[in-house]
């Protein structure tokens, strides 16, 4: 072969394996994104970072906290006594790339007298919180100023839009429950009654599709996550275990 026709057949070969800038595939989002990790974290150590403490209202008692062994796993343990506050990490998740939510949690107790749909009477001892970002414009004046009020009693801004996946005392799974307090959060019973207490339990849902259900529209941006154990309308106690909380796409 002349040195001539050899160096022909490399360019040639070396055009075949390449590709026009603009035809180089784009990455893929990764298929799941971890939002906590408790399994991972040693028992009675520190949070994982960007875990913080979230104050409901200000002038109540807070849940308690803290990481322990449940299980021979580590996992986040909530302990409310006529109490109410929650634990949650800021994310920036887009629905429309990973829509599904996947967690589990343990039940220690049932609340008795709860009902999520009455505000004298809206305790539950588990709930996953996502929170979505939106216009606050577009709400009618009476909304923005319930999201004003939370805003001022939990120190944090109000998300625009909340789903809540409880664990109900009264009502079945399935239904959709709007906030007693505001309508911009909306829960979604995914477990009644005492029938499976005790137990690790695992759950997946399709926001995006739960959201557009409970709200009429499309979501937006998802901006938090985070877990509520409350006791305090009911004035009564709850202890729950909650486990890893990821975000899936579609496969």
């Amino acid at each position: 072969m002349t040195p001539l026709r050899a160096a022909a057949l490399a360019a040639l070969a070396l055009g075949a394996c390449a590709a026009p800038p603009d035809s180089v595939p784009t990455p893929r989002p990764a298929l799941e994104l971890a939002v906590a990790q408790f399994s991972r974290a040693i028992p009675g150590g520190d949070v994982p970072p960007g875990w913080t403490p979230w104050v409901v209202d200000i002038r109540k008692p807070a849940t308690r906290y803290s990481l322990v062994e449940e299980d021979r796993q580590t996992a986040l343990r909530a302990e409310a006594r006529g109490s109410v506050s929650g634990f949650l990490t800021n994310i920036r998740v887009d629905p429309a790339l990973h829509p599904r939510v996947r967690w589990r949690w343990k039940v220690d107790r049932v609340i008795p007298g709860a009902d999520e749909s009455r505000a004298e009477r809206d305790d539950s001892p588990a709930r996953l919180m996502i929170a979505f970002a939106g216009d606050h414009a577009r709400l009618e004046p009476g909304e923005r100023a319930k999201l004003s009020l939370a805003s001022a009693l939990s120190g944090r801004e109000a998300p625009y839009a909340m789903l809540m996946f409880i664990w109900s005392s009264e009502h079945a799974p399935g239904s959709i429950i709007p906030n007693p307090r505001s309508s911009r959060v909306q829960m979604i019973v995914v477990e009644q009654g005492p029938a499976r207490l005790g137990r690790w339990l695992d759950y997946e849902r399709d926001v995006a599709a739960d959201y557009r259900r409970a709200f009429g529209e499309d979501p937006g941006l998802i901006t938090g996550v985070g877990v509520l154990t409350d006791a305090d309308d009911t004035q009564s106690s709850a202890l729950t275990y909650y486990g890893d909380i990821f975000f899936r796409g579609e496969d």
